[in-house]
């Protein structure tokens, strides 16, 4: 059996309406395998305008306006109507993949189930932790439990990195757990995208030291204890700006929190990698990632990075050699990584060089492949 017989049923909550590092993800891979002679379809909510075309064929589900405040833009999918269903029995998959533990995601596990369809789940988002950004820390331990029957009664997971399949076995969520990891784009994400009349253009003298956000502006992201980070850094009279990138539902918030910051706004493709290019130090302060593919970007564009020791940026980071790793919360610790970075041009330098020689080891199409094999390795194992 090789890829070009493979038909296999993606499902998404959010493939393509709007824009993050989940479905950059999902969508380099359909490409990949399409490219390989798959047959794929791919099963998700539509919309009228969304953030990017659908790379292959998308079947709308039924869905609504996610119901939580400050992330109205999202939608939850409401399980299989009669259409989606017809559709998945025409196009007959022998495998599933499920991307987002949701209604329909729980349906369409059912579904599989019962035609004896072999299953693969791919951890994008560490959805437990969300609650305690929306005051609703008591849900962390029945959102676990409920995870975990969904990932258990699937055939195996992929995740994205060494440090989120370590969680996940903790967490008793799989005993299949396969790594697929994030690339880079390398035509985007190169130190050689450094603007200085860009940066001139926000406000930023050459020779001051940028600290850059990159993300959407939600809670979840670490918003509160990056601003955090800054101010204390501003008790020290570190010398510093602030060069927010990205736009969301908090950027008031976040506004606020970080008076005389520079918010340069929604940037992608080759405006993305200048915008990166031309800070000096990325603070990623967000424990939510299972992989990070910010702090891969921030790599590759040769700057040193200060981020939580959580899933993700952990396996990236090379404490005191790319960057630094610092105890999730911990404003002060922050603070003291980033400073030394402020003011040595040298350690700053060393420091991005390392990371970028670092990012140099993630190929999409050799990490993609690694989903194509285990996609056959399911297939074959259910058929013996």
């Amino acid at each position: 059996m090789g890829l070009s017989d493979l038909r296999i049923a993606l499902f998404s909550g959010n493939y393509n309406y709007t824009r993050d590092g989940a479905n950059q993800a999902l969508n380099r891979l359909a490409e990949y395998l399409l490219r390989q002679g798959a047959q794929l379809r791919v099963y998700s909510p539509k919309v009228k305008n969304p953030d990017f075309p659908a790379t292959g064929d998308l079947v709308n589900v039924p869905n609504v306006r996610m119901p939580v405040k400050g992330r109205g833009e999202y939608r939850l999918p409401l399980g299989l109507n009669a259409k989606a269903r017809d559709d998945l029995e025409a196009f007959k998959p022998n495998v599933v993949h499920l991307s987002s533990p949701d209604p329909t995601g729980h349906a369409a596990l059912k579904w599989a189930m019962a035609r004896d369809i072999p299953v693969l789940a791919s951890v994008h988002t560490r959805f437990e932790t969300y609650p305690q950004y929306y005051g609703l820390g008591f849900m962390e331990g029945p959102l676990i439990s409920i995870l975990r029957r969904f990932y258990k009664r699937c055939d195996a997971l992929v995740a994205p990195s060494p440090s989120m399949i370590e969680e996940l076995g903790e967490q008793g969520m799989g005993d299949d757990i396969g790594l697929w990891t994030r690339g880079v784009d390398r035509d985007i994400f190169d130190p050689g995208r450094r603007d200085m009349e860009w940066r001139r253009s926000l406000g930023l003298k050459d020779d001051d030291i940028a600290i850059a956000f990159l993300g959407r502006l939600v809670m979840e992201k670490g918003l509160d204890v990056f601003a955090d980070a800054v101010i204390e850094l501003r008790k020290r009279q570190a010398p510093h700006k602030v060069l927010v990138i990205g736009d969301g539902p908090a950027r008031e918030w976040f506004e606020k929190a970080l008076p005389g910051g520079i918010f340069a706004g929604f940037q992608t493709g080759r405006d993305l990698g200048r915008a990166l290019a031309s800070a000096d130090v990325f603070l990623n302060p967000s424990i939510t990632e299972t992989f990070g593919n910010v702090t891969l970007e921030a790599m590759a564009s040769g700057l040193p990075v200060v981020a939580a020791r959580a899933t993700g940026s952990a396996s990236l980071v090379e404490d005191g050699v790319s960057g630094h790793l610092v105890k999730p919360g911990d404003t002060a610790g922050f603070a003291d990584a980033l400073a030394p970075y402020c003011t040595n041009d040298a350690l700053r330098r060393a420091h991005g060089a390392a990371g970028e020689l670092r990012s140099r080891d993630y190929s999409w199409d050799a990490i993609n492949s690694v989903v194509a094999e285990t996609y056959l390795r399911l297939v074959e194992d259910r058929r013996s």
